[in-house]
């Protein structure tokens, strides 16, 4: 809504255009709340980057979902998405492919473990495979003098009131996850 999510996904494109052979595209899902709500909020206008349809997933040889926070779970926007995948779930057209996961909270305690958790049952009946970054951030992981979001589970960030913007740190944890990923994606393509 206020472009938390889309900062760190373009991050995550760069590290994963970075790995040679790779080609990262960046999609949003389509907005569900009506604009009256949308102005009420102070939401900025959308991004131009282009929608994507649940039937696009298909031609995709791995994916990085991104979403802000709701109450310790996705936004329903991406929810609403996730739900209209039900024919991709019935001919499991995306079951072996590997899927990350990074999020934005409004706080500390704003869930963003949970999140993950949480949205780790919509790649697990889809037969994806999740792929955490882990510990594979290095020092990153363990900053203690900075606030920074992100976890084992994928980068991420706070987004406060709205104000905040996310940090070098949580940009290049975004970075190093779309490498990360797009590193393994490679490999299982290469193995099939």
């Amino acid at each position: 809504m206020y472009g938390h999510v889309e900062k760190l996904a373009e991050e995550i494109k760069k590290g994963a255009a970075s790995v040679e052979g790779v080609e990262a595209a960046l999609w949003q899902v389509p907005e569900t709340l009506p604009d009256e709500v949308l102005a009420k909020m102070s939401a900025p206008p959308k991004s131009d980057v282009p929608h994507i349809t649940p039937d696009q997933l298909a031609e995709a040889d791995g994916f990085i979902f991104g979403f802000p926070t709701r109450y310790g779970m996705m936004a329903a926007q991406f929810k609403a998405f996730l739900d209209a995948t039900g024919g991709l779930w019935r001919t499991q057209q995306l079951a072996g492919k590997p899927a990350g996961i990074f999020y934005s909270t409004g706080s500390q305690g704003g869930g963003q473990e949970t999140t993950a958790l949480t949205a780790i049952t919509q790649l697990v009946h889809h037969g994806m495979i999740f792929v955490p970054i882990g510990y594979t951030f290095g020092a990153g992981m363990f900053e203690m003098e900075k606030v920074k979001g992100g976890s084992p589970y994928g980068a991420g960030t706070f987004a406060g009131d709205g104000s905040r913007q996310p940090s070098e740190l949580e940009l290049e944890q975004a970075f190093h996850q779309g490498k990360y990923i797009a590193a393994i994606t490679k490999k299982l393509k290469k193995a099939a």
